[in-house]
């Protein structure tokens, strides 16, 4: 299965797509899991890819200085033709302290990202919460790059995620271009082709 940006694009404002995933940590979450925060960071991502390795150190930072935000790391590569995606990998991963993400789902489906419309690891989104809504859905404010850094090996000089974070939590609008992450593409499965 493999998305072109229009068939599947979340616009500003739009509610987050809900899901049920597995977590690494043997729960399943829902978008209601993290109801209590005032922001939700989604990023589909995974272990193998270097661009999103190069992020592992950014997000876990972000889950542990965020009290209020949920750092929610979901990966829906092809496991079969890549085996470092594996569940038990993403399990590795969070045992040996690379990932510590609020939580870290496995999208073996492959049907949550499809959703979002996510393209490449890593590709976040950062919804707010809706107070004032009855019920309490998450609306995206931000879809873009973590930072400024386009390859792996670049140090970051800006971080653009810290900025929206930091403008939801202070309850202003998030005034940042929406310019596409850089990362490799998604892993689709040959099954939805």
């Amino acid at each position: 299965m493999v998305l072109t940006e229009s068939e599947s694009e979340l616009q500003e404002g739009d509610a987050a797509p809900a899901f049920e995933l597995p977590g690494t940590d043997g729960e399943t979450y829902t978008l209601e899991s993290f109801a209590d925060g005032e922001a939700l960071l989604v990023v589909f991502t995974c272990n193998h890819c270097p661009y999103a390795k190069a992020k592992f150190d950014l997000l876990n930072e972000l889950a542990d200085e965020y009290d209020d935000v949920a750092v929610v790391g979901i990966n829906p590569n092809d496991a079969d033709e890549y085996p470092e995606d594996s569940f038990e990998k993403m399990k590795a991963y969070v045992d040996d302290g690379r990932i510590d993400y609020d939580a870290y789902l496995r999208d073996e489906s492959q049907e949550v990202a499809a959703e979002y419309g996510a393209v490449c690891t890593p590709d976040p989104f950062l919804f707010a919460s809706e107070d004032e809504s009855e019920d309490g859905e998450f609306r995206l404010v931000y879809h873009g790059r973590l930072d400024d850094a386009l390859n792996p090996e670049d140090e970051p000089t800006r971080f653009h995620i810290r900025e929206a974070i930091d403008a939801v939590l202070a309850g202003d609008d998030v005034d940042l271009e929406w310019k596409p992450s850089q990362g490799c593409s998604i892993k689709w499965n040959d099954a939805g082709d």
